[in-house]
């Protein structure tokens, strides 16, 4: 028997709030491509095998029209919901309107996902390579150990000019494995300078080789062991902040903690970009024309 095939998680019920508007269907090339479009491109040629894609019911429709048809007879299909009422019901408090976050996310995408698979943002392009290295690491893991990974890229390559963005800051020990992430909510370029805000809101630099997480994990399904307690922990200390969010790398965290799994630091070289704000759509659409003028892609994908 072959081997498994990973699976593809899309992280796309955020509404981006700073973008203004659905960026995940939005297109970023003159044939109407997403920037999901690379990412299911890539994954595909990778060696992927299947998607679910984490999104909202208000825009269920749309998203099907988009990607049912492109993926028919490539890959396996799913959808998972994340609401706002996907909590207990103690915690459900009608004044909310942002997603529970990304932590939030992979826990509702149990059920969906019984191989090892990574999970990815839908707004950010990861390149080519980066799919391919992750694809040939969750193969080579057996499903049921606790060997988890995440792809790593350089802080000053993942920045915008135009606000500022989260990034998860890594530790990373000399044989490569992660000791610690923090989710930083607030990384900015400030005078040709990146600082980040603290805990008291106050800005300090950050080193701009800070290695830092772009939410692209790869995950056996005893991930799923991990978060569930915490979440509910989470929703005890924040049930009156609107704004409360709970991040992957909570989880991930919990995972490190636990002592009985790892997760590995993976290195590509490929070149990420991602769109946080509406004037990075011109600089990321110049650099996907780029790369269909190298032919690194083909002018139309599907």
């Amino acid at each position: 028997m072959g081997k498994t095939k990973p699976t593809l998680v899309i992280l796309a019920a955020g509404m981006g709030s700073r973008y203004g508007g659905l960026k995940q269907i939005d297109a970023f090339t003159p044939e109407g491509d997403t920037i999901i479009d690379f990412s299911l491109y890539d994954a595909l040629r990778a060696g992927f095998g299947k998607f679910v894609f984490i999104i909202r019911k208000s825009f269920e429709k749309e998203f099907k029209e988009i990607f049912n048809k492109k993926l028919e007879g490539k890959a396996e299909v799913d959808y998972v919901y994340q609401e706002l009422d996907c909590v207990p019901e103690a915690y459900i408090n009608p004044e909310r309107t942002k997603p529970w976050g990304t932590g939030h996310a992979l826990l509702m995408a149990k059920d969906a996902v019984q191989e090892n698979f990574a999970i990815i943002n839908a707004d950010d392009f990861y390149g080519r390579e980066a799919f391919e290295v992750m694809a040939k690491s969750l193969s080579e893991k057996d499903k049921n150990s606790y060997q988890f990974n995440t792809m790593a890229y350089l802080l000053k390559n993942t920045v915008s000019d135009y606000g500022f963005v989260s990034r998860g800051e890594c530790q990373v020990d000399e044989n490569g494995f992660l000791t610690d992430v923090t989710e930083r909510t607030h990384i900015e370029k400030i005078d040709g300078e990146l600082k980040r805000k603290d805990d008291n809101g106050e800005f300090i630099p950050i080193d701009e080789d800070t290695v830092v997480s772009m939410n692209f994990w790869g995950f056996t399904p005893k991930c799923f062991e991990f978060g569930t307690e915490l979440f509910g922990k989470f929703l005890e200390e924040n049930k009156e902040n609107l704004k409360a969010e709970f991040y992957i790398p909570s989880v991930v965290n919990e995972i490190l903690k636990s002592g009985i799994a790892t997760v590995e630091v993976l290195k590509s070289d490929a070149k990420w970009f991602g769109v946080t704000y509406k004037e990075d759509k011109e600089r990321v659409k110049a650099a996907i024309g780029e790369l269909k003028k190298n032919n690194i892609y083909p002018t139309n994908l599907w």
